[in-house]
């Protein structure tokens, strides 16, 4: 999804080597252009998502349809243009999609976030399974939630975030480098034999 002008151009300032592309992910035409057109590729982290947060009774298709397109659509219609791109070079390459805890645990008013990034999971194991003869690993990283600004719109009510804090283990939220560390072992070849696999970043609220 498309970020500010001027978070790109910091981007492009404090790392000279990468090419910033502001684009609306689930617009396939423009994801078809801009990210066909700038590769080769070995490696891939899918991690634009939307929240759209509204009890089930209350779900709008408008909510349902921009979280589908985006936390699942795009996922799938970018890894198919990088996979094809990796597979028509005949390199080894890996791809990480940052998935959820709600991808496994009901959570009040999540009803198309929970969906989705279930959803999102099981695509994930399939693209493992099928890209796997390429030599491409396909893995997940399933974080609690973290510290964005996204996070801290979601969880800013002190009340709602307590609730939640009680059920981690850990006792706090994600920070964004416990993710980062995350998926930069699961690009790395200290994963080599790691696919199909969901890495929970959740401070132990899946057991709890």
């Amino acid at each position: 999804l498309p970020r500010p002008a001027a978070d790109l151009e910091s981007l492009a300032r404090e790392c000279p080597g990468i090419e910033p592309l502001c684009l609306d992910l689930a617009d396939w035409d423009a994801a078809e252009a801009a990210v066909g057109a700038a590769g080769p590729f070995e490696l891939l982290v899918n991690n634009a998502a939307v929240a759209e947060l509204q009890p089930f009774l209350e779900v709008t298709r408008e909510a349902l349809q921009r979280s589908l397109d985006v936390n699942f659509g795009a996922v799938l219609h970018v890894s198919q243009i990088v996979a094809r791109q990796m597979i028509a070079q005949g390199v080894p390459g890996a791809i990480v999609n940052v998935s959820s805890q709600a991808s496994q645990r009901a959570l009040r008013d999540h009803a198309v976030y929970c969906s989705t990034k279930s959803a999102l999971d099981m695509l994930s194991k399939v693209m493992a399974m099928e890209l796997g003869p390429h030599k491409i690993r396909v893995n997940t990283v399933n974080p609690t939630v973290v510290m964005t600004d996204m996070g801290r719109i979601n969880w800013s009510d002190p009340q709602k975030s307590a609730a939640m804090i009680n059920r981690i283990p850990l006792g706090k939220f994600a920070e964004v480098d416990d993710v980062v560390n995350s998926i930069l072992f699961l690009l790395s070849d200290k994963s080599a034999m790691t696919t199909g696999s969901s890495l929970m970043v959740d401070g132990g609220f899946l057991v709890s």
